[in-house]
């Protein structure tokens, strides 16, 4: 099952079905049933003509909707306009997420992560990024390891969720499973789904192993009566940074002492 389910007004909609698509969201979003806990819509991009009639309509639709998507976000100002468009068309408190999808954006992204109380999470976009970049490709590769880097530090130093874009060839599971796992390695939180087929493999990357979990708990458990000191565990030191990892990772199995 998927953590998130997005209903998408931007690159999947034709100019011409804009405003048809805009309601059909609202009524879904109205009617509320979603196989998922989390529901979020992609706005059309902010220099777009349709920018604040998604908002306000999507806003208005009902208290299901929990973030609005932000793509191709490069200033902390669009944040702080989607906000205000936000506050003024609803009383709840609608989060933000923040598409990252050119070298614009990646140059000021500390500042975008910090664009707006509302901000929850940081999304890496690599199809238009790869275009902005001058990447040959949108493939995945070490090429994009500082592009990751960046969205990443700036995520944690805000305190709010990096989310890996997605893996275009849907087919390919292999390749998506390795680019999850490239991910996973650099900190993110998740990863975009485009297809179905796709959420199984990324909630097994994502997802802590029965070994991770149980030696989290002994990290725990070796702690408990260390104080602020450090400690051996089987041949390794491990002190309140293995601390504050474990608790991460019991967090993310849905253990409650995580």
């Amino acid at each position: 099952m998927a953590d998130e389910v997005i209903l998408d007004l931007e690159d999947s909609v034709p100019p011409a079905l804009k405003d048809e698509a805009r309601a059909a969201v609202a009524e879904a979003l109205a009617a509320g049933r979603f196989p998922a806990a989390t529901v979020s819509v992609r706005v059309n991009a902010p220099a777009s003509p349709w920018f604040e009639a998604d908002l306000r309509a999507i806003a208005g639709a009902g208290d299901r909707l929990g973030s609005v998507v932000v793509p191709k976000v490069e200033s902390p100002g669009e944040l702080e306009r989607a906000g205000g468009l936000l506050a003024a068309a609803s009383e709840r408190e609608i989060g933000l997420q923040a598409l990252v999808e050119s070298a614009r954006g990646l140059r000021d992204v500390d500042s975008i992560a910090l664009a707006s109380p509302r901000l929850e999470t940081l999304i890496l976009g690599p199809a238009d990024m790869s275009v902005s970049l001058g990447f040959t490709s949108p493939a995945d590769g070490p090429r994009w390891d500082f592009v990751r880097g960046a969205v990443l530090v700036a995520a944690r130093a805000a305190g709010i969720q990096a989310i890996d874009g997605p893996f275009l060839q849907v087919s390919d599971l292999d390749g998506l499973r390795a680019s999850a796992e490239r991910a996973r390695e650099f900190g993110f939180d998740g990863k975009w789904a485009l297809h179905p087929a796709q959420i199984e493999p990324l909630n097994e990357v994502f997802s802590p192993t029965g070994d991770e979990v149980d030696r989290a708990r002994s990290i725990l458990e070796a702690l408990s009566g260390a104080g602020d000191g450090a400690v051996m565990l089987d041949g390794e030191m491990i002190d309140e940074a293995s601390r504050r990892r474990a608790e991460a990772t019991l967090a993310r199995a849905g253990d409650g002492r995580g």
